[in-house]
């Protein structure tokens, strides 16, 4: 239990985002020790005052807060933790769960769409979650008004299906669908990332897309514009390797253009379950359309990914100012910053770890970084 909390607290603590998160780990073994190490690498990295960390007492609370809603919390490297969503290079370090965590390795496929879907498109989505959670699939989806909940309503007719949500698993968003959560947490599971009270805020959507993407084998995209939330969702689906499809739709509605456009890219056509069922991989990471040319990254074998094991040295200020001012705005490849700056894997691995606890860069995936802005820039 002294380690649960712990790394609830290190899933917390300011300035630690997922990647860091792991890093951390891996450089001192527990989150007990990373916890104890925050405040001279951010002090390192240029940080005036150490990042805040919630006490044992604090994690511990919010621990036996959402027991009392009758969920659970589950941190990454748990044998609870699904396995496609630990692919993730940004894994969620701990998610939230109500219900039953067993179906979030059942098959799952997420299905997502225009939350200002049309009649036909509502119809056909909870058709398809109808037939897929029929065969055994976990429908995922989250919960959003439109397609999300028709996919909700579709799955639990026939089978499960899991929630992903942006806010804390207290706050139902939209709240009209506070029944439909209550449902699916009795015969499925809902799954959140933020902490208890959080309400729903528009950076937080991203950061729940990215999690019904990796919990999911494939993704399904029924009606989505030019520029939607669910081209997103589907971006980030490609990004993790895992199978993408789409419902065609009208050329005459704006709200199946994108989706339109995905199956023009590659996308497998979905007319029936039988379209989903015929292409899911069995693992997230086997070849198929996420591998096409359009998709895939053109780039040289990482630097990074070759090392046989996170290595880490103790970079000196002149190391870190040097990488900083090599840095901007736009991510950079961290295989290109080592090239530039010849300086060691170690060293950079570690000074960028200092710069992001110290609130001065952000760590990306796809072995990237980016400089943040000051504040009050």
């Amino acid at each position: 239990m002294s380690e649960a909390i712990d790394r609830l607290r290190l899933a917390r603590a300011e300035a630690v985002g997922p990647i860091a998160y792991r890093r951390l780990l891996q450089r001192y073994g527990s989150a007990a020790a990373a916890i104890d190490a925050l405040p001279m690498l951010a002090q390192a990295g240029g940080r005036a005052h150490p990042p805040r960390v919630p006490s044992r007492a604090e994690a511990g609370r919010e621990i036996e807060a959402v027991e009392g809603l009758g969920g659970r919390f589950i941190a990454v490297g748990d044998p609870a933790y699904p396995a496609a969503l630990a692919h993730l290079e940004d894994a969620p370090p701990v998610i939230a769960v109500l219900g039953d965590p067993r179906v979030l390795a059942r098959k799952p496929v997420g299905i997502v769409g225009s939350r200002n879907a049309s009649v036909n498109g509502r119809r056909f989505a909870q058709s398809l979650a109808h037939d897929l959670a029929r065969a055994g699939v976990s429908v995922v989806s989250g919960l959003a008004r439109g397609i999300d909940a028709a996919a909700h309503a579709g799955a639990l007719e026939s089978g499960a299906t899991v929630a992903c949500i942006a806010g804390g698993l207290d706050v139902p968003y939209p709240p009209e669908h506070a029944d439909l959560q209550a449902r699916i947490a009795r015969s499925g599971a809902v799954v959140a990332e933020m902490p208890l009270g959080t309400g729903p805020l528009a950076r937080h959507f991203p950061r729940r897309n990215r999690v019904i993407a990796g919990l999911s084998l494939g993704v399904v995209v029924v009606e989505a514009a030019l520029r939607s939330g669910s081209l997103i969702t589907a971006r980030l689906a490609l990004a993790a390797g895992r199978e993408l499809f789409a419902a065609p739709g009208s050329p005459l509605d704006e709200r199946c253009r994108g989706s339109n456009d995905l199956i023009r890219q590659g996308a497998h056509l979905v007319e029936d379950a039988g379209d989903v069922l015929a292409n899911l991989p069995d693992h997230p990471l086997r070849e198929g359309v996420a591998r096409l040319p359009l998709f895939a990254r053109d780039a040289p074998p990482s630097e990074l990914a070759e090392a046989p094991a996170m290595v880490f040295a103790d970079p000196t200020a002149r190391t870190r100012a040097e990488i900083a001012a090599m840095l901007s705005a736009t991510p950079t490849s961290v295989d290109d910053l080592i090239r530039r700056c010849q300086l060691s894997l170690p060293a950079v691995m570690s000074a960028l770890l200092e710069l992001e606890l110290a609130g001065r860069v952000e760590t990306l995936p796809g072995n990237r970084v980016a400089l943040l802005a000051a504040p009050g820039a």
